[in-house]
């Protein structure tokens, strides 16, 4: 009889192991699953062929918040593990990000909004050249860098450990969401960058998302744009074309010769400008809707 017992007892044991072996690997598959999918849309964004640091570039780099975002969420559903389940440090964890990510959108809001009113400056500034070419030369001043006051340290302390570690659902969400927040992060570093030509706060994210996203798309993604930053740091390519023909016409005026030619040219900068400006700009008061809604929505889960 205790023969018996014990031989019963090391089946149960095998069974509970063999359990717990198939539940990891089932719980790695899902990970490797959202690091695919974060793969696949970098390696979509990098096909689309875009220079960088162009309104356009900046404007799909930006959208890369919102689909690596879902990725995390379809992960959350796959694996069964809402988060009324996660332990306290990925709730944690998650509402600073949510918060960091609408101080990002801020910056970015207040950056977009400096651009904005550069851009009706100048343009009052072409309607006076045509009443005074003297009156719209004191009016015509390139655009400025804009400084955001955004210089908070955004660091995680825990590192992500390697697949194999993942024997657990929270194990799971955690480092999943370090992955999920180092690389929003990293965009909104490289976004304010080419809005503000401030590279201060890309270096200080970059570091971030390099030791956490070991995605080889990511990488190579993140080496170009290094480069860029480090090399020439001129901004945003509109705003270095609209300057440029600001230039033209400044010199023209000044020149005292025919300028018609270059004040349409920048009228027609400035009218492209307008319309990236707010197409972007709708992209990120959308997208902070987004985040502050999901927020809101999991703390008032937890007040209920």
């Amino acid at each position: 009889m205790v023969l018996l017992v014990a031989k019963i007892s090391k089946l149960y044991s095998k069974l509970e192991n063999l359990h717990h072996h198939s539940q990891t690997e089932a719980l790695l598959a899902s990970f490797e699953g959202f690091e695919s999918q974060v793969s696949n849309h970098l390696i979509k964004f990098q096909s689309l062929g875009l220079k960088i640091l162009s309104f356009s570039w900046i404007h799909q780099l930006f959208e890369l918040i919102s689909l690596v975002n879902k990725a995390f969420a379809r992960l959350v559903v796959e694996i069964e593990y809402p988060a009324s389940k996660w332990e306290s440090s990925s709730i944690d964890e998650y509402l600073k990000y949510s918060l960091n990510l609408l101080d990002f959108f801020n910056s970015i809001s207040s950056s977009l909004s400096h651009l904005a009113q550069a851009k009706l400056s100048l343009s009052h500034g072409v309607s006076l050249e045509e009443k005074s070419s003297s009156l719209g030369l004191k009016n015509l001043k390139p655009i400025q860098p804009f400084k955001p006051n955004n210089k908070k340290k955004y660091l995680v302390k825990e590192k992500v450990k390697d697949g194999a570690s993942l024997s657990c659902k929270e194990e799971v969400i955690h480092h999943a969401l370090m992955v999920m927040e180092s690389l929003s992060y990293w965009v909104c570093g490289a976004v304010l960058c080419g809005l503000s030509s401030d590279d201060e706060i890309y270096f200080e994210v970059r570091k971030l998302a390099i030791g956490y996203v070991k995605v080889s798309s990511f990488i190579r993604l993140e080496s170009s744009v290094y480069e860029f930053v480090v090399e020439k740091k001129n901004g945003v390519k509109e705003v270095k074309e609209v300057n440029d023909s600001l230039a033209k016409l400044v010199d023209a005026i000044s020149d005292e010769k025919s300028y018609d030619d270059e004040a349409e040219d920048l009228r027609k900068k400035l009218g492209v400008f307008e319309a990236m400006l707010e197409g972007f700009g709708k992209e990120v008061d959308h997208l902070f809707n987004e985040v502050l809604s999901g927020r809101n929505q999991l703390i008032n889960g937890f007040r209920h």
